[in-house]
C-alpha cells in the first residue's frame, strides 16, 4: 500500500467519525421521550364518561362500563388488582390513564 492510499483511509475513516459524532450529537439534543403523557393528557379513570373511556385501545362498552361500576379507584393499577380489565387490555392503556384523587 502506498502513503497516498493509507492518507486517502485515514481521511476517509476521520470524516465517519465526524459524522457519526455529529449524529450522536444531534440525539443528545433530542429531548427523551417521558414515559408518561403530561397530566393533562390523561384521562381519569374516576371521572371519565363512558364514551372518553371506550375510545382508548382495548376499551369497549363491556370494560367502560366495569371500570365506571368499580369506582373510585386510588391507582390505576387497581384495574389490575381489582380484575377490572386483563394485564393485556391494562398494558394497552397503562400511559393513557390516571387516577385522580379527590
Amino acid at each position: 500500500m502506498t502513503k497516498r492510499f493509507m492518507t486517502r483511509i485515514l481521511i476517509a475513516l476521520f470524516a465517519l467519525s465526524l459524522i457519526g459524532g455529529m449524529a450522536v450529537a444531534q440525539a443528545a439534543k433530542t429531548p427523551p421521550k417521558t414515559a408518561t403523557a403530561a397530566s393533562s393528557d390523561l384521562l381519569d379513570i374516576n371521572s371519565a364518561t363512558k364514551d372518553q373511556m371506550q375510545a382508548l385501545p382495548g376499551i369497549g362498552p363491556a370494560y367502560s362500563q366495569k371500570i365506571i361500576d368499580g369506582r373510585p379507584y386510588a391507582r390505576k393499577s387497581d384495574l389490575i388488582q381489582r380484575k377490572i380489565v386483563p394485564a393485556a387490555t391494562y398494558n394497552k392503556i397503562v400511559d393513557k390513564i390516571i387516577a385522580k384523587q379527590k
